[in-house]
């Protein structure tokens, strides 16, 4: 089989399935001047000189074609968030993991195919803190069009909400110096709804930044909603009406009923939206920050995003309603919404697997370590090195490999990861302990050394992963993504996860699990997850809070090569970015 970037674009449409597309896109990546709280303008890298970017809509079956040119003055890639990237391992887009970044003034094309997915999912930047204003939806609607999707009643229309966070602050040099020192970075100024915060900022914020969404009475709209927040997960409701959720992570759920919607950094959720119910008028849409953390509480801005629903009709200058105010620490209604959803089992489509060939118990959480040579605000005159924040799966601080180094892809596909990586990811975490109690926050627990350990995996093995929560530093709800995979949530809860008695099949749903790509795990507690490694090459799992990923909570799968040329890592394309 010959890959399709080896094949002249021609031949590659002709050799397309039936009926499917390719939807061809260019990304300028530059500055952008904008202003945002009554500040004075200021420059952000952004795609298309739009915040957010362009919203990708394809079919399933399609093939995507994206060339990134990149005018910033900054190293960028993109991460097509939930795409399963097989056969294109080369286009997931995290720097140092499957590609060396695009250079300033340099350009690279991904090409990929969404075969065998539908929903809502996302793009963004894989590297610094760039994807706090690099980012954009990518729907894939079925083959089919709208009458295919699998739920009822069929939308009247369709809206794109991303949920975002805002800094008067240049997020590149936030993000150097929270390097540098060995901090976390401080919270966001502001949150925003389709990259307008809305007016309980300031009075300049009530007409041009305020997102409006145009609705008609007794229509129902579908609702993509998409959490592109760095470091926030988010409560959202909308006064005077309800939401009926098909989807999350571009995987259809049984309809779910609910007032509130709660989706974690990396997270997307399909909901329907009636607009019957309410009289004409205008209604606040609002988005609430969650604050998960118990303990060592890191800063944290409690204000909302807001946008309105306008009825067709209604008056311009009447006062949209409230909806009931949501509390930034309401973890039991995060819970019960984020455990609640379970699977639409559809004819053909994966289900869980019922035998396991690895079990990993994963704790996950935030620690110290050493500052390193290169952190040079935390370095002291005396030569010492004083402890600064770390983060860590299993007690190994995730350190991406050198600008100087191959990408980790490519040391793989060279069969050479001597220097660049090492094959010694633990199943089980060094010491175990008390995981969430207060009195496990010591010096010794905390402390963790950094590396570039992956954990390899035979093609078509099967995995379950515990992911616990720790005390240490503070408890948090941790939003964990798996690159180039979907995998089913079996189980969920707080405190310590018993292995003793969770025996087979014990608490665990094996009939309609939700199917997600980013599972957000409860403070203080766990998640078990299973998935199979059915694509070759290297995937990154790691925190969606880009402040705790910058601290190393993160970690690969190195999934080996199938048993056929289709089941194996192809060749690189001959534009792929050199270090």
């Amino acid at each position: 089989m010959a890959w399709p970037w080896l094949l002249p674009l021609g031949l590659f449409f002709a050799a397309s399935v039936a009926q499917a597309a390719v939807v061809e896109h260019t990304f300028n990546v530059g500055n952008l001047s904008i202003s945002q709280l009554c500040e004075q303008a200021m420059i952000i890298t952004a795609v298309n000189g739009r915040l957010p970017g362009p919203t990708i809509k394809v079919r399933e079956g399609d093939t995507v074609v994206v060339h990134l040119v990149n005018e910033s003055p900054h190293n960028m890639t993109i991460h097509w968030h939930g795409v399963f990237q097989r056969g294109s391992p080369w286009a997931d887009g995290p720097s140092m993991v499957t590609q060396c970044p695009v250079m300033p003034g340099c350009n690279y094309t991904y090409r990929f195919n969404v075969t065998g997915q539908e929903g809502t999912l996302w793009w963004h930047a894989h590297i610094s803190f760039l994807r706090a204003t690099v980012y954009g939806a990518l729907v894939i609607r079925p083959r089919g069009g709208a009458a295919s999707y699998p739920f009822s009643p069929k939308p009247h229309r369709e809206e794109v909400l991303l949920l975002g966070e805002w800094w008067n602050a240049n997020v590149y040099d936030l993000e150097r110096t929270a390097f540098l020192s060995g901090n976390i970075t401080g919270p966001a100024n502001a949150y925003t709804i389709n990259g307008k915060p809305g007016d309980p900022y300031s009075n300049c914020s009530a007409a041009d930044q305020t997102y409006k969404f145009h609705v008609r009475r007794n229509e129902k709209y579908l609702l993509r909603i998409i959490n592109a927040a760095l470091n926030t997960p988010m409560f959202l409701r909308v006064a005077n009406h309800r939401f009926t959720v098909v989807a999350a992570d571009a995987a259809y759920t049984t309809p779910y009923e609910t007032d509130v919607v709660v989706v974690a950094p990396g997270q997307t959720v399909d909901a329907l939206m009636a607009a019957a119910g309410a009289a004409p008028g205008r209604y606040y849409m609002v988005a609430t920050p969650y604050d998960s953390a118990v303990g060592g509480t890191p800063p944290f801005n409690p204000a909302t995003a807001r946008a309105v629903v306008e009825y067709a009709g209604a008056a311009g200058d009447e006062t949209p309603q409230l909806p009931p105010p949501t509390q930034n620490n309401d973890t039991a209604t995060a819970f019960r919404f984020l455990s609640n959803l379970t699977a639409l089992v559809l004819p053909g489509k994966p289900t869980v697997p019922l035998s396991v060939d690895t079990r990993m118990f994963v704790t996950v959480g935030l620690g110290n370590g050493d500052c390193q040579p290169k952190q040079t605000l935390c370095n002291t005159t005396d030569g010492t090195r004083p402890r600064i924040f770390s983060s860590s799966m299993n007690n190994a601080s995730f350190l991406l490999p050198d600008a100087g180094s191959p990408s980790m892809l490519q040391a793989h596909y060279d069969g050479n990861a001597s220097g660049v990586y090492t094959r010694d990811f633990p199943d089980r975490p060094p010491v175990i302990f008390d995981y969430t109690a207060d009195a496990s926050d010591t010096d010794e627990l905390k402390y963790t050394t950094k590396s570039t350990k992956v954990r390899t995996l035979r093609y078509n093995e099967t995995v379950e992963m515990v992911l616990q929560n720790t005390r240490l530093i503070a408890k948090e709800s941790h939003p964990m993504h798996l690159h180039g995979f979907n995998f089913f949530v079996l189980a969920q809860g707080f405190g310590n996860y018993d292995e003793a008695a969770a025996a087979p099949g014990f608490k665990f749903n094996l009939v309609n699990p939700q199917e997600r790509n980013t599972v957000a795990v409860p403070t203080g507690g766990w998640a078990v997850i299973r998935f199979v490694a059915n694509n070759p090459g290297m995937w990154f799992m790691h925190c969606h809070f880009d402040a705790h990923l910058d601290l190393g909570l993160g970690m690969v799968f190195e999934v080996q090569d199938g048993p056929t040329v289709e089941t194996s890592v192809p060749p690189p394309p001959l534009d792929l970015p050199h270090c």
